[in-house]
């Protein structure tokens, strides 16, 4: 999108999107920057409210705790240092002060994200450097510490170690673009010499739709499922006509794009993306390159969803999103044929279609300047993502064998475990406040940082409850937190996968708090709210039909007149 097409959008109307608060600190002029940045809110669906500083500001709104920053309310808040900016100020430096340079620049860095979040809990998004090779050192630069391109790829990589401690730290890849596009593309140097603004008017879209995309993660609100289609996207030709020793694949000609592609692909799915397969063909035949061809590197057990048949894939992407039982909007579709595409488009436009190179070997690339995949968390559970899907594919067949859902149920043999937050599933947790969209009765998001602060508060009470039955491991998938009000809980938090849905799982977990508060003796009431978003109308009965009553205060459960619900789930902890 250009430029002039997001101006365009800030004069539409904006007020039946939800209200994000974004703070916009440079050291350069942001003007334009902001003004792309809510253009693409329009896109998504957003009001982004942005409190833009006066020019090079950074420091004073930080650090003056009575700024317009804090007076704004803050939810993101976006840092932007230009490395104009810094090679100006890293000639000025005698050279001793240069060796320290990219420490010092941390250092303050660290001290910028401290101040603001211990004054607002919000997320912080810093970009990281273009590179400028100022040629003074020429290629010696990697072996001198005190040429500026050292101490600035110090610095980036630096960047990379203190998101890592920095929980509510994301960094913004302006380098990975830069590397995209060039350096003269990101910069133009006569309109920054003229008015100190220091991206390119064709710049703007691009980065600016990188920090929509981060923002959009962090809210919970990203892609899940790549489906994909299989002649002339795993392989070059049609395995029902050419056959498995005449599809084009390996290190040879244009079978090497096809190979590198699945190799990407693998890396997404063991990242914990869910990969599915919507093919109009025989499945055997289909599935035979998975199960017999030397240079096949996704393999069956990739694949959460195969669906080879002759019906149109508009219905099989609808059976897929079944089985899944994720969002239209979290679902990316792959397919060579431009029909195909355009169909997939018009029945389903939630579903994000990307329009293909017409040769194969553009199709990495080109799917890696979209960004598609943006993510804000990362757990070690993740790459078990594909087993829990296949498992629930077999579970969605069983169901439809038995009429009596309580036979059903007591069938899958569930057992769920139950503990409190602690070192080993924070991680987890704080994903799954990112990432739950339709069973979240509050849609509060948590980091790390934050779920670590709220286990270790006398003030909060925390639940985790994972699960598993006959045909494997759901993992964890339900947190609650209750906040301690006198003789009231309030649960800040409650949140399941969709995956367990009608298993009778929010029941157990209500048969689970009361018991644990009736141990307590300190409470009488639970009380619960319901925050309606655009995606969890699907909880807006939730309390009423758990039997809590609404009055002033809420959603309201007697704990005392409160009656276990049978459920079909052993358990396990707590």
């Amino acid at each position: 999108m250009q430029f002039l097409e997001l101006k365009k959008n800030l004069k539409k109307d904006f007020s039946h999107f939800q209200k994000v608060k974004v703070a916009v600190l440079g050291d350069s002029s942001t003007q334009l920057l902001t003004q792309a940045i809510r253009g693409l809110g329009y896109n998504e669906k957003l009001d982004l409210e942005i409190f833009e500083a006066d020019y090079d500001q950074i420091e004073r709104q930080v650090f003056d705790l009575s700024s317009e920053l804090y007076q704004f309310g803050l939810e993101f808040v976006i840092i932007f240092h230009s490395v104009e900016k810094l090679i100006n100020h890293f000639y000025k430096l005698s050279d001793e002060d240069k060796l320290r340079f990219a420490d010092n620049h941390i250092e303050n860095l660290t001290s910028l994200y401290d101040t603001i979040v211990s004054k607002q809990a919000c997320k912080i998004l810093y970009f990281n450097f273009a590179e400028i090779d100022d040629q003074v050192f020429g290629n010696y630069s990697n072996k001198a510490v005190s040429s500026f391109l050292y101490q600035l790829r110090k610095i980036n990589y630096e960047l990379m170690n203190a998101s890592q401690r920095l929980k509510n730290l994301f960094i913004v890849d302006l380098c990975a673009l830069q590397s995209y596009y060039g350096y003269e593309f990101v910069c133009d140097p006569k309109v920054y010499v003229n008015t100190d603004i220091v991206f390119s008017i064709d710049f703007l879209p691009l980065i600016g739709k990188r920090l929509v995309d981060t923002i959009q993660a962090i809210r919970g609100k990203f892609k899940k499922c790549l489906i994909l289609d299989l002649d002339n996207i795993l392989w070059g030709g049609v395995i029902g006509d050419d056959g498995i020793e005449n599809i084009q694949i390996g290190s040879l000609g244009i079978g090497k794009a096809f190979t590198e592609l699945q190799m990407w692909v693998k890396q997404l799915k063991q990242r914990g993306l869910i990969l599915a397969v919507c093919s109009k063909n025989q499945e055997h035949i289909a599935k035979e390159p998975f199960e017999s061809h030397p240079d096949m590197v996704l393999k069956l057990d990739d694949i959460a969803v195969f669906v080879a048949n002759w019906d149109n894939k508009v219905n099989n992407i609808k059976y897929i999103q079944c089985v899944l039982n994720i969002g239209f909007d979290s679902m990316v579709f792959l397919d060579d044929s431009a029909f195909e595409r355009d169909m997939v488009r018009q029945y389903l436009p939630e579903v994000v279609v990307p329009e293909l190179p017409e040769d194969p070997a553009e199709y990495l690339n080109y799917l890696r300047k979209l960004n598609l995949f943006e993510t804000a968390s990362y757990s070690k559970d993740d790459h078990k993502r594909t087993l829990q899907y296949q498992q629930e594919a077999k579970r969605h067949l069983v169901r439809e064998v038995f009429v009596d859902e309580e036979d059903f149920l007591a069938s899958l043999d569930m057992t769920a475990i139950v503990g409190a937050f602690d070192k080993f599933n924070i991680p987890r947790v704080a994903q799954l406040t990112q990432r739950s969209n339709q069973f979240n009765l509050r849609t509060i998001r948590y980091t790390e940082e934050d779920v670590q602060r709220i286990a270790s508060s006398e003030g909060y009470h925390t639940f985790a409850f994972a699960l598993r039955d006959k045909f494997g491991d759901y993992g964890l998938i339900s947190v609650v937190i209750l906040k301690r009000q006198d003789s009231a809980l309030f649960i800040d938090t409650w949140i399941m996968s969709c995956r367990v849905l009608k298993r009778g799982m929010e029941k157990f977990v209500l048969n689970e708090i009361v018991k644990f508060t009736q141990k307590e003796k300190k409470y009488s009431r639970l009380i619960g709210e319901y925050i309606p978003t655009a995606k969890n109308s699907l909880v807006k009965n939730h309390y009423a039909e758990l039997g809590f009553k609404k009055n002033e205060q809420g959603w309201v459960l007697d704990i005392d007149g409160f009656q276990p619900t049978k459920v079909f789930i052993k358990v396990e902890g707590r």
